[in-house]
């Protein structure tokens, strides 16, 4: 969530009855804290900063900020703490291990996957699916990162410590962590760590630390691949890049889904020799390559790799230029650049009934405005009739202008004053709501109303069959058909472009399943439309279902 630059939308002092709040809350979501290490974390007289941001992706996060350091930060109404607080409670939330080249993963914003768990002896942590949990390095006790299970402890061992173990949402060296001192880990001998690293038997460990490298570059891997056309296939590509010297045994079937060059994405169908079965085969008895072992019924491994071979010793991957790019348009299509999310800012225009509050400002009606231009003149207006309460400046005395202007008629004999932000809400309430929309290279656009999110849905066809319907992608500057390929390549489902009815050029893209959570995926993650814009991602079938 943070492996990107965050946009700060205020900074305040925090109240004495919101720090009683907070103080409660982390009691409450933490409840292992002490009395004495809550009033250490949340001193009653020292200075305590509210600060709320947006996330890349658009996500409205509250952080609470000590000494320039963020302690919690709480999104959707629940408290995370962040890794400061983590160094001095280490034991606060159950924990991960994994080794230390994931960290780097975890930093540009990948999840932790399962095989990259180290398990300890006395077996995973007990938590259930969505439980707040710290991932911490091998030999060293200090959390790198925090975030939620993605399933339960039962449900990862049923599943073979296979797939998503934690979805990250703050990690050491993240941009959470550069708000603060910048300050390093502290280092926490770890009895297990060190037995492990000794003997070899504290642990049970899935894969090797190259095989968790891999399985956190997966997700990469597969964005990267959707990013250009297919590429004709290359068989000796993918296996000099699936495998290495250091590790012989490959299951053949996970070379085309994990070792796909950068920004490629083979296709074995497309080389002549149609199967992978052949290929192997051939790059077996005919040239020597490779001696293939069927391990189980249907599953062969490669074992062993000749690398004095000539063939593989003198093989060169073959890098794409600006050339091979211009000759593939030459060939029947131009390249396409590269998709930029654009910028949408809501705006409000001034309403007749408002009018008379902005008449100091010579805004008149139809004006549009930012939402800091209308809390500005709101406030202008205030000081300039003095109209703040002298007993409690939180309090706006109500003149006949705002009377008029914000009040309803049966509020005309009661209501007095106002709060500031009650205030500021009634006048942006009052206005008509637009929307602006800049793409980049582009004017920008603005339109009345709100702008429409892209809307995701699941429809019956047939008996118990579900397609996932795409709407309003246009509006974004999406492409319906390069997001309905991209998809068809991530699930393997077939797609097609459906007609709106009632519209001459709007299409809907429609693909087999309940894909939605793919779906939201290449939203949000590749394609960088935030959440807010994307309506039903809700509907998203839970895990084991499809």
């Amino acid at each position: 969530m943070f492996a990107r630059q965050f946009r700060v939308k205020s900074n305040t002092a925090i109240k004495g009855s919101d720090r009683r709040k907070l103080k409660a809350d982390v009691s409450a979501a933490f409840p292992s804290l002490t009395a004495d290490e809550l009033c250490e974390l949340i001193p009653n007289k020292e200075e305590l900063n509210v600060v709320k941001i947006y996330a890349h992706k658009g996500d409205a996060v509250t952080l609470y900020v000590l000494h320039k350091n963020p302690l919690f930060f709480e999104l959707e109404k629940r408290l995370y703490p962040t890794v400061y607080v983590l160094w001095r409670h280490p034991a606060l939330l159950p924990t991960f291990r994994t080794w230390p080249p994931v960290l780097e993963k975890l930093i540009g914003g990948a999840d932790l996957m399962l095989p990259g768990v180290v398990a300890p002896s006395g077996g995973l942590p007990n938590v259930k699916r969505g439980d707040c949990c710290s991932v911490t390095l091998v030999n060293n006790r200090a959390p790198v990162a925090v975030g939620n299970a993605a399933s339960s402890s039962e449900e990862m061992l049923s599943a073979g410590m296979k797939g998503r173990g934690v979805c990250v949402l703050h990690a050491y060296m993240d941009h959470l962590w550069a708000f603060g001192d910048k300050s390093g880990p502290p280092s926490f001998p770890d009895a297990e760590g060190e037995g492990q690293e000794a003997n070899g038997e504290d642990y049970e460990v899935d894969d090797t630390q190259e095989e968790a490298e891999r399985c956190e570059e997966e997700e990469e891997e597969q964005l990267s691949s959707e990013k250009v056309k297919d590429q004709p296939c290359c068989g000796s590509e993918a296996l000099s890049l699936a495998v290495q010297e250091e590790e012989i045994e490959c299951i053949t079937e996970n070379i085309w889904r994990c070792f796909s060059p950068s920004g490629k994405q083979l296709d074995i169908k497309k080389s002549s020799y149609k199967k992978l079965s052949k290929f192997l085969q051939a790059m077996q008895k005919q040239h020597n390559l490779i001696r293939v072992k069927e391990l189980t019924k249907g599953v062969e491994s490669i074992v062993e790799v000749d690398w004095n071979n000539k063939e593989l010793r003198y093989f060169k991957v073959v890098e794409e230029t600006n050339g091979d790019a211009a000759a593939a348009a030459q060939d029947g299509g131009e390249a396409e650049p590269p998709y930029h999310p654009p910028e949408i800012t809501t705006l409000y225009s001034v309403s007749a009934r408002l009018e008379p509050l902005f008449l100091d400002a010579n805004k008149r009606k139809g004006t549009i405005l930012q939402p800091a231009e209308v809390r500005h003149i709101v406030t202008e207006y205030v000081k300039k009739n003095e109209l703040v309460d002298e007993n409690n400046k939180n309090y706006v005395t109500v003149d006949p202008t705002l009377c008029d202007c914000l009040l309803e008629k049966s509020e005309y004999q009661e209501v007095q004053s106002l709060k500031w932000d009650d205030l500021f809400g009634r006048a942006l309430g009052k206005m008509a709501e637009c929307y602006e929309v800049v793409f980049p290279g582009h004017a920008p656009v603005r339109k009345k109303g709100h702008m429409e999110p892209i809307d995701v849905s699941v429809a019956s066809r047939g008996s118990n069959k579900k397609v996932t319907l795409i709407k309003n992608l246009d509006a974004y500057g999406l492409d319906p058909a390069a997001v309905g390929a991209a998809l068809q390549r991530r699930v393997q489902a077939s797609s097609v472009l459906q007609p709106v009815p009632g519209s001459k050029d709007k299409v809907v893209v429609q693909i087999q399943g309940n894909q939605i959570h793919q779906v939201g995926r290449l939203l949000t993650d590749y394609y960088q439309i935030p959440r807010k814009y994307i309506q039903g991602l809700d509907k998203a079938p839970k895990s084991g279902k499809k």
